[in-house]
């Protein structure tokens, strides 16, 4: 375990030498950094239909865990849909394995009068779904299931895109060497 404890610590203290610096890094002082707080003051719209919602979830579960409860000076706007593709068929044209595949573009723009355009990006993730004599309800459950995953997948596509974003956009402090 010691050993463990001394590589990590050398890993970060190399990486940390080349200017890398976590995402989510707080400041000096404990407290959230840029990104956690940027994060907690976006408002994410709504977005249509069953997938819609969970996607909506994901993103609003990983905003509010960057600092609590925040005013907003953001809203997202997300484009989110899922396709579905026919990947193992038979001889006689039957399917049985379909791939879903989520794409979601979204729009990050400010509360002002303007809603001035910032940023803007897209996602993607992909699941399947084996398809054998299943009862209706099972393959309901399925597709929920892949639904879901499809939009946890993005959210933190769509999260990770945002807190670089707002990492960028702050200068980082300079070390001045005597």
């Amino acid at each position: 375990m010691r050993r463990r404890q001394l590589l990590a610590l050398m890993s970060g203290a190399t990486l940390s030498g080349c200017g890398f610096q976590p995402v989510y890094m707080p400041t000096a002082s404990g407290k959230a950094g840029v990104a956690q707080r940027e994060l907690a003051a976006v408002h994410v719209e709504l977005i249509p239909d069953r997938p819609g919602q969970l996607l909506r979830q994901a993103l609003q579960q990983r905003f509010e865990m960057a600092t609590g409860s925040s005013a907003y000076r953001y809203d997202l706007s997300v484009s989110f849909w899922i396709t579905g593709e026919g990947i193992a068929i038979l001889p006689d044209t039957n399917t049985t394995r379909i791939r879903s595949i989520g794409n979601a573009n979204w729009t990050l723009m400010a509360q002002n009068p303007g809603k001035t355009r910032l940023t803007s990006g897209t996602a993607k993730a992909a699941n399947a779904i084996n398809i054998f004599d299943t009862q209706y309800f099972a393959l309901d459950l399925e597709n929920e299931a892949i639904s879901r995953q499809i939009a946890e997948a993005l959210a933190d596509q769509i999260t990770l895109q945002l807190a670089a974003y707002f990492r960028e956009r702050t200068p980082t402090p300079v070390a001045t060497t005597g």
